[in-house]
């Protein structure tokens, strides 16, 4: 039976598992899918199992999508640009290939939502996680800018300096400005890419009281399934959007690059994750 793993540090609240074996069931597939903490000492002997096949596939959470790279041996476009690898599959060659399957999920959930993105002005909360994704994402959506900012400036800074220095479109750079926390430009949608609103009294302290109605508020959390950020979004009269969808579509990718069947995404598969 093969294994596949998500990985991370905390891992205890990942709902990879529930999805990953729920559409492993359903195509009969003879596999495992569980999860894993581990520290940054363990990434080598992670990489040591897979290449002794001990393990079929891994899912990267943070903190280590880029502590993952220096032990792979070959990235996709998106997880080069982005530096960031959340899907890592060992070749019928041999090679340790990383994956990044969180702009492809980002862009399919916004799809989703049938929001017109191209040429809109996107505000970003937050520099970790998924936001170099979000922002690749993004630029291939033809987004008009993209405003980043961040509590600690530095990392908003380090992102602006990657992206505005890389080409990630052919001989197009991606141009991003940064502001501090707590001003608040012009945009058209602003995604909560910070782990503010996992707890019920978490609250992001900004003021968007001026920001005018018919904005997109974008939480990348799911759960719960309406922060509080998203609830000021709404009180504002603002189209608002969680992160669930973006969450299975880039699931939905890696199993397609594991097992090479597309899963079937359907509401039975959003209930799984309302826990």
């Amino acid at each position: 039976m093969n294994k596949y793993l998500v990985i991370g540090n905390p891992i205890d609240h990942s709902l990879s598992p529930i999805i990953h074996n729920y559409w492993i069931k359903k195509n009969n597939i003879k596999a495992i899918y569980d999860k894993e903490r581990l520290k940054s000492d363990d990434l080598k002997n992670l990489i040591i199992k897979i290449r002794e096949k001990k393990i079929s596939g891994v899912n990267v959470t943070v903190p280590f999508k880029k502590e993952i790279i220096p032990y792979i041996d070959k990235l996709t476009f998106g997880a080069e640009a982005t530096q960031s690898v959340n899907t890592i599959l060992l070749t019928d060659d041999s090679k340790i290939v990383g994956y990044n399957t969180d702009i492809g999920g980002f862009e399919n959930a916004i799809k989703y939502t049938k929001y017109d993105i191209s040429g809109k002005k996107i505000f970003i909360l937050g520099s970790g996680g998924v936001t170099p994704s979000i922002i690749f994402a993004l630029y291939k959506m033809n987004v008009s800018s993209i405003t980043l900012t961040n509590r600690t400036r530095t990392k908003a800074d380090y992102l602006q300096n990657f992206y505005n220095s890389n080409t990630v479109k052919k001989n197009e750079r991606i141009d991003i400005k940064v502001v501090d926390w707590g001003e608040v430009p012009e945009f058209d949608m602003i995604i909560n890419a910070t782990s503010v609103g996992l707890n019920s009294d978490d609250n992001l302290d900004l003021d968007l009281s001026k920001i005018g109605k018919n904005k997109f508020f974008y939480d990348v959390i799911y759960s719960p399934n309406e922060t509080n950020f998203l609830k000021k979004g709404k009180d504002l009269g603002n189209k608002t959007e969680n992160g669930k969808k973006m969450f299975i579509f880039q699931a939905a990718e890696a199993f397609k690059i594991w097992h090479d069947i597309q899963p079937e995404i359907n509401e039975e598969v959003s209930t799984l994750l309302d826990q």
